[in-house]
């Protein structure tokens, strides 16, 4: 007999929750409402709302529609984005988290009274839709870094401001300071901001616990979630025995898990809860 736990602090965050929220509010009203890329990293969920008749669209969809209702995801957008919602016509429905919308206000903030020659360099992966709306606040200007080997662009000589997306891990962005630091001219001003939300990151010594407590851990995620990347290394680390399942059921490795006694099902901020318990319902019927 199997033991298969579903880990309680896996699944939405606060912010994808009043995303979708807001979704199902506006469609229990019409039949119709567009979204501006997916609502979530996650196929699955993506398709229970198209069903129900959210319509994912691109930027390009968007200068091409007028008179309709838009929702903005979690993750946020530049200000281009707004100005041509208003010039179409469209009405916003803002499901930004307010997490990123803090962070937006403070690196507007920082690029309108900016010091003369100062960088604004965000922490984050290039071409990520939070990413896209900060380094908008900025008028594209900003600085974005992935990693170590991206500070070569910085010039040490001039004042630097660091932020960093919403949902980048701590330890990694306390790398990229301290490294900062290191190489920065005597007398330049660095300042660096902790903009990593908590909720988010406090995930990560909670999902190693629950791995390493299972022989087997099934981490369900969609295959575009930069978080689930993140939490699914955190859990393989902690337990070599982890499988990353993006399709249900044809990812889940029956074989490696049938000498295992305990189970754990977990998941990125972005993997609904209705989905992990598919997993647990598909295991106990089929082990």
């Amino acid at each position: 007999m199997h033991e298969i736990e579903i880990d309680n602090d896996s699944g939405f965050c606060f912010g994808v929750v009043t995303a979708i929220n807001k979704a199902e509010e506006q469609l229990n009203l019409s039949e119709r409402l567009y979204c501006l890329g997916d609502i979530v990293h996650n196929s699955d969920e993506v398709e229970r709302l198209r069903n129900r008749g959210l319509e994912t669209i691109t930027h390009a969809d968007l200068q091409k529609l007028s008179g309709v209702k838009v929702l903005l995801r979690a993750h946020g957008e530049p200000p281009s984005t707004y100005a041509i919602a208003r010039s179409r016509d469209i009405e916003i429905i803002d499901a930004t988290c307010p997490v990123v919308l803090a962070l937006q206000k403070r690196i507007k903030e920082t690029y309108c009274n900016a010091v003369s020659g100062l960088q604004i360099v965000i922490y984050g992966k290039s071409g990520h839709a939070e990413v896209n709306g900060l380094v908008g606040q900025t008028e594209g200007s900003a600085i974005v870094v992935e990693g170590i080997k991206d500070l070569d662009k910085l010039d040490y000589n001039r004042p630097i401001a660091l932020y960093s997306q919403t949902t980048k891990s701590l330890d990694g962005y306390k790398n990229i300071i301290e490294e900062i630091r290191r190489r920065i001219a005597p007398g330049v001003e660095f300042q660096s901001f902790d903009t990593i939300c908590r909720s988010v990151a406090n995930r990560i010594p909670k999902i190693r616990h629950f791995a390493a407590s299972h022989d087997a851990v099934i981490f369900v995620c969609g295959a575009k979630s930069s978080n689930g990347k993140i939490l699914f290394a955190e859990c393989r680390e902690a337990n070599p025995n982890t499988h990353m399942v993006t399709t249900v059921p044809d990812d889940i490795p029956l074989e490696s898990l049938r000498e295992a006694k305990s189970i754990g099902i977990c998941g990125a901020t972005s993997t609904p809860r209705w989905l992990m318990e598919q997993v647990r319902t598909y295991l106990l019927n089929t082990l």
